[in-house]
């Protein structure tokens, strides 16, 4: 009797534990999550990776060094095209232009001398002329001395030689007043150049040199950026990248600004892949600079490559080797699938029904075999 009462409470047990095991253990790992297959329109889009940079960056320099004795923008900062942005010490640069405007005032005034001396020689000649030449004729009738003709003879002469000398010395100093003219059209341009002006209107993206600094000519001091030269060189995989065209639109995402896309534009596809990385640089431009922006920040780009319609649509989650698990009938089914295009979250797939009930694989549950029971 003990022995049957035995055996009996054991079967009770081996009961009560299988229908725990089917309860807590069987029923959860066969329960899966779903979604249900729907017809829509997938707009495609290619994302990439990248940062914030630029078509260009401008050094601004001097063509002349020296101590600087103002830097009056920073990074950050915008600039307008003929903005003063830093002044370099001139050291003695406006004596040696006072002086070399006094050489000009100097050599001007020796050209008016040499040219008023040479218009007073212009009537004596004249006379001389004329009176060189009435003794000519007195002398060749025989009615002058040799000696009264040979002294208006020498008198012209004199007065020639004295005219071409006042000619020399106007030449002389025409020149002089056109050397004292370029030394001071000099000594303007540098002091020009000591004072560094934006070339266009930019942002400083960085600042190379501080107050008080000596800079070597041609060392940068600010460098610039054109704000429409501004874009994300974003990193695309080459396997997505073949739909990507210039001109195409896309949406911005700053890594400081997540809630808040920016349009934008293919304005560039790189022609050389990274054979390491097997990406390809996509540069997405802008279509309103955001201000302020900052170089090198991180920045995700969605390009808008074009659009399937009227399409099965199912998570990409759920497409697991080229198929997806089918809820019929109380077991899965693995169907084969073909996949028309994706976005980041969503597939266009041929190959199941709208209406489809699609099972998510869960690495927690028991593996999915064709025909296995399954719950939902």
């Amino acid at each position: 009797m003990a022995s049957k009462i035995k055996w009996i409470v054991l079967a009770a047990l081996l009961v009560a534990g299988g229908a725990l095991f089917y309860k807590k253990v069987f029923i959860p790992k066969s329960t899966y999550a779903h979604v249900v297959a729907q017809k829509g329109d997938l707009p495609l889009r290619v994302f990439g990776i990248g940062t914030v940079s630029a078509k260009n960056f401008y050094p601004v320099s001097s063509h002349f060094g020296g101590k600087l004795l103002e830097v009056l923008k920073d990074q950050g900062e915008s600039v307008k095209k003929g903005e003063v942005i830093a002044r370099i010490d001139p050291v003695d640069l406006p004596q040696q232009l006072a002086q070399a405007k006094a050489l000009v005032t100097k050599a001007k005034n020796a050209l008016k001398a040499a040219k008023e001396e040479a218009a007073a020689l212009k009537p004596q000649i004249e006379m001389a002329t004329l009176t060189f030449e009435r003794y000519a004729r007195l002398y060749k009738k025989g009615y002058a001395a040799k000696a009264e003709y040979d002294k208006a003879r020498t008198d012209l002469s004199a007065l020639q030689a004295k005219l071409s000398a006042a000619r020399a010395q106007t030449a002389s100093a025409n020149d002089e007043v056109v050397r004292a003219k370029k030394a001071v059209e000099a000594l303007e341009v540098r002091m020009a150049c000591l004072t560094v002006r934006a070339p266009f209107d930019g942002y400083v993206v960085s600042k190379e040199a501080e107050v008080s600094q000596t800079i070597a000519p041609q060392q940068p001091i600010l460098t610039l950026v054109k704000p429409s030269e501004v874009w994300v060189r974003a990193n695309v995989d080459e396997r997505i990248s073949g739909d990507v065209k210039v001109g195409q639109s896309a949406d911005i995402v700053l890594r400081s600004r997540p809630d808040a896309p920016i349009a934008g534009r293919v304005a560039r596809i790189e022609a050389k892949s990274d054979p390491v990385t097997e990406e390809r640089i996509v540069d997405v431009a802008f279509k309103q600079l955001p201000k302020p922006f900052y170089i090198n920040e991180q920045a995700e780009a969605y390009i808008h490559t074009g659009a399937i319609h009227d399409a099965v649509l199912v998570p990409s989650r759920v497409i697991v080797h080229g198929g997806v698990w089918v809820y019929q009938n109380g077991e899965a089914r693995f169907v084969n699938v073909k996949v028309l295009g994706r976005d980041d979250q969503k597939s266009a797939v041929q190959g199941v029904e709208a209406g489809a009930i699609i099972l998510v694989p869960d690495s927690k549950k028991r593996p999915l075999f064709d025909g296995a029971d399954v719950r939902l």
